[in-house]
C-alpha cells in the first residue's frame, strides 16, 4: 500500500478532524481551576512574614506526595508536548484549532494542581519549583530519534498514536491519585482533569482510526513503533524512577494497568486484530505486535508476582 505524507494525511483526515473538535466542543464542560483550591487554608511562606514549608505541614503520605509531585511536573511540560503536536499537525483551519484549545485547557491542569499543592502545603514548593525549571528546561520528545535516514512521512502517525495512549495513561493516573490523596478536594479537582484527559484522548484516538480506514499499513506501523517504544512524559524529570516504584507499588500507575486499562482496550476500539484490510506489510506489523503483547503480558506477570511479595515481605515485618 502506498505511504501518505503527513500534508496528504493531514489533508485528508481534515473531515474527521472537523467532526472531532465538533464533538469536543458538544462534549467539554466549562470549568475554572480556581473553583477546585481550598483557599482558605493558604497562609504566607517567609519571604512576606510567613513560615516556610516543612514536612509536618503536608497531609499527604509519601505515595501520594510522589504521585502529586510527578503528575505536576509531567502537566507543567506543556511547552514540550505543544511543540510536537503542533509541529506534526499544522495551525491551519480544524488541526490549528484543536492545537490551541487543546493547549488552553491542558494548561488548565498544571495551574489548578500547583495551587492546590501550594496552598496546602503538601509538597516542598522550592523543590518543586527547581524540579520544573529542570524538568522544562529539558524538554520531552516521544518521537523517535532522527538519525537523518529516518522516513518522516509518518511522524504525524506517530505522534498522534503517543498522545492517544499517553492522554489514556495520564487519565489514570490521575484518577488514581485522586483517590490516594485521601482528601475530598483532591479528589474531586483531579476526577475533573482527569475527565478533560478522557475527551483529549477521544479525540486523537478517533483521529488514529480515521487514519486506520485510510492507510491501515502505515498506521499500524506507527502504532507498534509507539507501543515498542513507550514511555510516561515525565520520565525525564529528576526523582522519576524513585517516584514511579512508589507510584507503581500502590497501584497509582503499574505495568498491569498500563497494558490492561490502556493499551489492549485501544487497541480493540480500533479492531487491530479482527481487520481484514492489512496488506501483506500490516499483517506482519500485526503479528509482531502481538508477540510483543505476548511479551508484555509475562513482563506483567513477573510484575505481579514481584509486588505480591514485596508487600507480603513488608506486612510480616510490621506485624
Amino acid at each position: 500500500m502506498k505511504t501518505m505524507s503527513g500534508s496528504d494525511l493531514l489533508r485528508e483526515l481534515l473531515p474527521v478532524c472537523e467532526g472531532e473538535v465538533n464533538r469536543h466542543l458538544a462534549m467539554s464542560k466549562e470549568w475554572h481551576p480556581h473553583d477546585y483550591v481550598p483557599w482558605d487554608q493558604g497562609r504566607n511562606f517567609a519571604a512576606l512574614g510567613g513560615i516556610d514549608w516543612d514536612p509536618t505541614q503536608s497531609r499527604l503520605d509519601e505515595t501520594a506526595k510522589a504521585a502529586m509531585f510527578t503528575n505536576l511536573l509531567t502537566e507543567d511540560n506543556l511547552p514540550s508536548y505543544h511543540r510536537v503536536i503542533a509541529e506534526n499537525f499544522t495551525l491551519d483551519d480544524a488541526w490549528g484549532h484543536w492545537v490551541g484549545r487543546w493547549t488552553a485547557e491542558e494548561n488548565k491542569h498544571s495551574v489548578v494542581m500547583r495551587d492546590y499543592l501550594v496552598v496546602t502545603r503538601g509538597v516542598d514548593p522550592v523543590a518543586l519549583e527547581e524540579a520544573r525549571m529542570i524538568h522544562m528546561t529539558q524538554g520531552f520528545n516521544p518521537m523517535p530519534a532522527d538519525d537523518g535516514n529516518r522516513d518522516r512521512s509518518s511522524d504525524m502517525l506517530f505522534a498522534v498514536a503517543y498522545v492517544t495512549f499517553q492522554e489514556l495513561a495520564t487519565r489514570v493516573s490521575h484518577r488514581n491519585t485522586g483517590k490516594a490523596c485521601g482528601d475530598p478536594i483532591a479528589d474531586r479537582m483531579l476526577a475533573r482533569v482527569a475527565a478533560d484527559e478522557n475527551l483529549h484522548m477521544l479525540f486523537y484516538r478517533n483521529i488514529v482510526a480515521g487514519a486506520l480506514d485510510l492507510t491501515p499499513d502505515q498506521t499500524i506501523k506507527a502504532i507498534a513503533l509507539v507501543l515498542a517504544m513507550f514511555q510516561m512524559p515525565g520520565a525525564s524529570m529528576p526523582g522519576f524512577r524513585g517516584n514511579a516504584v512508589l507510584i507503581a507499588k500502590a497501584g497509582i500507575y503499574d505495568l498491569p494497568q498500563h497494558l490492561h486499562e490502556v493499551v489492549e482496550p485501544v487497541l480493540r476500539k480500533w479492531n487491530i486484530f479482527d481487520r481484514n484490510d492489512f496488506g501483506p506489510e500490516g499483517e506482519r506489523t500485526r503479528d509482531e505486535l502481538a508477540v510483543f503483547l505476548d511479551d508484555l503480558q509475562g513482563k506483567v506477570d513477573r510484575f505481579e508476582r514481584s509486588r505480591a511479595r514485596m508487600l507480603a515481605r513488608e506486612e510480616q515485618a510490621a506485624s
